[in-house]
């Protein structure tokens, strides 16, 4: 499961040694914003992995690279060589930047974007180009300057954020990517961050971009599918397929009532995404 994806400060060392006991399922070392000295911070990252690829058993790791027309180049040319699991591109405004970005990143290296431009929110489908651009992270804060609204805008049952949220999941699951809820700022309000997560998931999210280990620990327990949503699952995909041996693809179950193909395909998507 990739539920939580933490920020790692790529110009701190303390942060950097605590990699491999995060307890988020995605560590995201941070070259991009809040990081004042970026040079510094790309030659810190690569002193410490220079001897190893950038990988753990544990846990995914994306490096959030800054926009290829400031940095991001060079970023490349070093993390090419450490090999995180994914380059996460940030501030793309067209299929051209992103067509540039696949040709610099190594084969063998995912692309994320960070989804925080009216440009690239207008277009999502279009920047399924390539099967490595994988995943999308929601930075709605810029997304909201991008377009020219205030940011306290940002509240629950809000209809614009609402459609922004909406938009969002449904054009990403027309193109197949992992989309990744956005980054709740205010740390310390731990019981808005909790109601955000509950909110993103009954919209349809899975996961959330973290910026404390307190939130980490919340995501993980909201987006994990609990135990009985499990047993139903594995019920409905044992009953069905019993019942479609002899012919039988619609009949009233007397635990969960009438169950049919779409029923039995929706089971199976959960039990799938408990193997991702």
């Amino acid at each position: 499961m990739n539920r939580s994806h933490l920020i790692v400060a790529a110009d701190k060392q303390k942060h950097l040694d605590k990699l491999e006991d995060l307890k988020c399922d995605t560590a995201i070392i941070n070259l991009e914003d809040g990081v004042f000295n970026k040079q510094y911070a790309l030659d810190l990252l690569e002193k410490n992995f220079q001897n190893k690829q950038l990988r753990f058993k544990n846990k995914k790791i994306v490096v959030r690279i800054n926009p290829l027309d400031e940095t991001g180049k060079q970023e490349i040319s070093v993390l090419n060589k450490l090999k995180p699991d994914a380059i996460r591109i940030s501030k793309i405004r067209s299929i051209n930047e992103l067509q540039e970005g696949l040709k610099l990143i190594d084969d063998d290296i995912q692309i994320a974007l960070s989804l925080e431009t009216k440009e690239a929110f207008n277009n999502i489908i279009q920047l399924k180009i390539d099967p490595r651009v994988t995943t999308l992270y929601l930075g709605i804060l810029d997304l909201l300057e991008s377009l020219h609204l205030p940011q306290n805008l940002l509240q629950l049952n809000n209809p614009t954020i609402d459609y922004i949220l909406s938009k969002a999941l449904i054009d990403s699951k027309i193109a197949n990517f992992d989309i990744v809820g956005f980054i709740f700022q205010d740390y310390k309000n731990i019981e808005l961050f909790t109601k955000w997560c509950n909110y993103l998931k009954n919209i349809g999210y899975n996961s959330i971009s973290c910026i404390s280990p307190s939130q980490v620990d919340i995501a993980n327990n909201i987006f994990t599918t609990n135990f009985d949503e499990i047993e139903k699952a594995k019920y409905i995909k044992t009953i069905f397929e019993n019942n479609k041996k002899q012919g039988i693809t619609g009949f009233s179950d007397t635990k969960y009532g009438f169950i049919d193909e779409p029923i039995y395909k929706d089971a199976m998507l959960l039990l799938k995404k408990l193997h991702n």
